[in-house]
C-alpha cells in the first residue's frame, strides 16, 4: 500500500487517498515538476489472487485507452510494473460518480439526464466509429464520473473488447447484470455497437427513475408507470433501447442521439398540439369541400364513375389510392399533389398526423415508378404520371418534386439526419434550376454522404475538402438574403457546426485550429445579425451548439499538445 507523502516513481507525490476496491487502491498524487494532479491505481501483487491474469486485463483495458483521445474519456499517462504492485498514472477526474448521485438524490432530473444521455452518444459514437470499433459494454452509473462543470467522464474499461467482424460470438461473457444487454451473456452472437445502446437504455431509466434495474423486480418498465410527469418522448427512446432483439433497437449511436435531440417532437403533449392544430385545419378543409359538394351536388349525381372527373374524385377522398385515381385520369394537373382551396393534395394528405413514416414513404415511392390506369374497356395500363405532369408543364413539376422534397425534410423519422437529406434530396434534385433552396439542400445531403464515407486517417483531408466545397457555397447566404430565408439559414449553418462538431478530431488534423474557429465565430456573427423574434429559440440552441463546438475543438488542439502532437 503507498503512504501518504511518499513519491512513486521519483516524480508522483502521493497526497491521499481517494478510493479503494476489491482488487486495487485509487491515490490522488501531485506531479511537483508539472505542478498537476494525477490519479494513481495500484493494484497489489501480494492481495491479489491470480495476479497475472488480473494484470492481463489491465494491460488490455491500457492499450484501449492508449489509442484513444476524446474530451469525455480518461487518459493515461504512465504504467509502472514494480516487484510488489502494478501502478498506473491517468487523469484525475474530479467529482464522483452518477451512483453516488443516485445514493444521496435519488432519481435526477429529466433534463440533466437527457444532456448527460448526449454526452455518452457522443463518446460511443466515437468508440464505435474507431478501426476497429471499439464496444465498453458495461455502462452504468458507477462509471459514469459527473464532474464539477456538468459534463461527464466514461471510465473504467475493463470489460471493453475490440469489435471482431469475423467472430460469431463473443468469447467471454462481461457486463453488469440488469444494465447488460441480452447477447452478453452468450447464445446471441457477439456484442456490437447497438450493445452499447442498450446498456445505455438502462442507465438512463435508473438515472431517471430511481429505480436500479439490478434489484427486483429486475425489469424495466414504461418510465412513466414510475413517475407520471417525466416525457413520453424519452419513455419511447428507453423502452426502444432496451429490446431484447438488437434489431429493435437504434441502431447506431448516431440514430440514438438524434432522437435524443427530438425527444420533445415525439412527446405525447407535442403531438397533441399539433392534432389540435390539425384538427381545426382539417375541419375548415371539410367544411369547404361540403360546400363543393352541395353546390356540384346536380353534376356530380349525372356522373356514372368517380373516375372519369378529377375534381369530383378529390372532393371525396378517403384514403390515398383515391388520389393516384384522379392522378391516373388527367396527369398533367396538380391539385391531387398540393391541393387547392377547396381539398387538401396527397403531401398534405400523408403528413396530417405529423410526420411521414414507411408506409408514406413507399406510396410516393409509386409515383416515380408509374401507375396502373384502366381506360373505359378495361384494359390495364403503366403510365409514368410525372413525365407526362414534366412534358406538360416543367414549372409544376418542379414545384411537385420541391413540395415532395420538403415533406421528407420536414417530417420523414426514418433512419438519422444523412439519410432524411438524401431522400430530400432524389426529389430536391428536380428542382434545383427553379427553387435555389432546393439546390443548397442536394449540396448539403452530398456533403453529408460524401463525409460519411471517409473515417481512415489517410481520408482526413478528402473529409475536410467536402467540409471546405459546402462552406464556400455556404457563404453565399449572406449576399444572397433574398433567396434564401432566415429559418433556412439557421438550419444550413447549423449543419455546418455539426459537420465541424462530429469531425472535430478529424479536421484538427488537416486544417489549423484558427481556420476552424474563424468559421464558428463567423456562423455566429452572422447567426446574431437575424432580427426575427420568432426565431429566437432556433438562434440560442445554433448559439449553444457553436459554443460547445468551439469547446471540443480547442479540447483537440490542446490534447495535440499535450501529446506533442502540435
Amino acid at each position: 500500500m503507498l503512504e501518504i507523502g511518499s513519491l512513486v516513481d521519483g516524480k508522483y507525490k502521493i497526497l491521499n487517498k481517494v478510493g479503494q476496491g476489491g482488487m486495487s487502491a485509487v491515490y490522488l498524487a501531485m506531479n511537483e515538476k508539472a505542478n498537476k494532479q494525477w490519479a494513481v491505481k495500484e493494484v497489489r501483487k501480494d492481495g491479489v489472487k491470480d495476479f497475472e491474469i488480473v494484470k492481463q486485463g489491465l494491460v488490455a483495458e491500457i492499450e484501449i485507452l492508449k489509442k484513444l483521445s476524446h474530451p469525455y474519456l480518461p487518459s493515461i499517462v504512465d504504467v509502472i510494473d514494480t516487484d510488489d504492485s502494478f501502478i498506473i498514472i491517468m487523469d484525475y477526474i474530479q467529482g464522483n460518480s452518477l451512483n453516488i448521485a443516485l445514493e444521496e438524490y435519488g432519481a435526477q432530473p429529466q433534463e440533466y439526464v437527457i444532456n448527460w444521455a448526449k454526452q455518452l452518444c457522443d463518446v460511443l459514437g466515437y468508440l464505435h466509429t474507431r478501426t476497429p470499433a471499439i464496444i465498453y459494454r458495461d455502462m452504468k452509473p458507477a462509471n459514469i464520473m459527473l464532474k464539477p462543470d456538468g459534463n461527464i467522464t466514461l471510465i473504467d474499461f475493463g470489460t471493453a473488447r475490440e469489435f471482431k467482424e469475423k467472430n460469431l460470438a463473443d468469447t467471454t461473457c462481461l457486463g453488469t447484470v440488469g444494465y447488460a444487454a441480452p447477447e452478453q451473456f452468450g447464445g446471441m452472437g457477439q456484442t456490437d455497437a447497438r450493445t452499447d445502446i442498450y446498456c445505455l437504455g438502462a442507465t438512463l431509466y435508473h438515472l431517471v427513475t430511481g429505480k436500479n434495474p439490478c434489484e427486483p423486480p429486475y425489469e424495466i418498465k414504461p418510465i412513466r408507470e414510475i413517475n407520471p410527469s417525466l416525457s413520453s418522448g424519452l419513455e419511447r427512446i428507453i423502452l426502444k433501447c432496451t429490446q431484447r432483439d438488437p434489431n429493435d433497437r437504434y441502431q447506431s449511436a448516431a440514430e440514438l442521439m438524434y432522437a435524443l435531440e427530438h425527444y420533445e417532437e415525439i412527446d405525447d403533449k407535442y403531438r397533441k398540439k399539433q392534432k389540435q392544430k390539425l384538427s381545426i385545419f382539417i375541419t375548415s378543409c371539410v367544411l369547404t369541400v361540403a360546400c363543393v359538394i352541395i353546390s356540384l351536388w346536380g353534376f356530380l349525381s349525372a356522373e356514372k364513375k368517380k373516375s372519369e372527373n378529377y375534381d369530383v374524385i378529390l372532393g371525396n377522398v378517403e384514403v390515398a389510392s383515391d388520389y393516384y385515381e384522379a392522378i391516373t385520369t388527367d396527369p398533367t394537373r396538380v391539385e391531387a399533389y398540393l391541393g387547392s382551396e377547396d381539398f387538401d393534395g396527397v403531401i398534405e394528405f400523408l403528413i396530417k398526423d405529423g410526420e411521414l413514416n414507411s408506409e408514406d414513404n413507399s406510396i410516393l415511392v409509386k409515383l416515380k415508378g408509374g401507375l396502373d390506369k384502366t381506360d373505359n374497356r378495361g384494359y390495364s395500363t403503366t403510365i409514368n404520371v410525372l413525365e407526362e405532369l414534366k412534358s406538360a408543364n416543367l414549372e409544376n413539376y418542379q414545384r411537385v418534386c420541391y413540395e415532395i422534397g420538403e415533406a421528407y425534410l420536414f417530417y420523414y423519422n426514418i433512419g438519422v439526419e444523412k439519410d432524411k437529406y438524401a431522400t430530400a434530396a432524389s426529389w430536391f434534385q428536380y428542382a434545383r434550376d427553379k427553387y435555389p433552396v432546393a439546390s443548397m439542400y442536394c449540396d448539403i445531403s452530398d456533403c453529408l454522404t460524401n463525409i460519411s464515407k471517409f473515417s481512415k486517417a489517410e481520408q482526413y483531408a478528402n473529409l475536410y475538402q467536402e467540409y471546405q466545397n459546402l462552406w464556400e457555397k455556404v457563404k453565399k447566404l449572406q449576399t444572397n438574403s433574398d433567396l434564401y430565408d432566415d429559418d433556412l439559414k439557421l438550419r444550413i449553418w447549423n449543419e455546418i457546426v455539426n459537420m465541424i462538431r462530429n469531425n472535430a478530431t478529424e479536421f484538427c488534423e488537416v486544417s489549423s485550429q484558427t481556420d476552424i474557429l474563424n468559421v464558428l465565430a463567423t456562423v455566429s456573427t452572422n447567426a446574431n445579425q437575424i432580427t426575427n423574434t420568432f426565431l429566437q429559440e432556433n438562434i440560442t440552441k445554433l448559439q449553444n451548439n457553436i459554443d460547445v463546438t468551439t469547446t471540443k475543438v480547442q479540447s483537440v488542439t490542446k490534447d495535440k499538445i499535450n501529446q506533442g502532437g502540435v
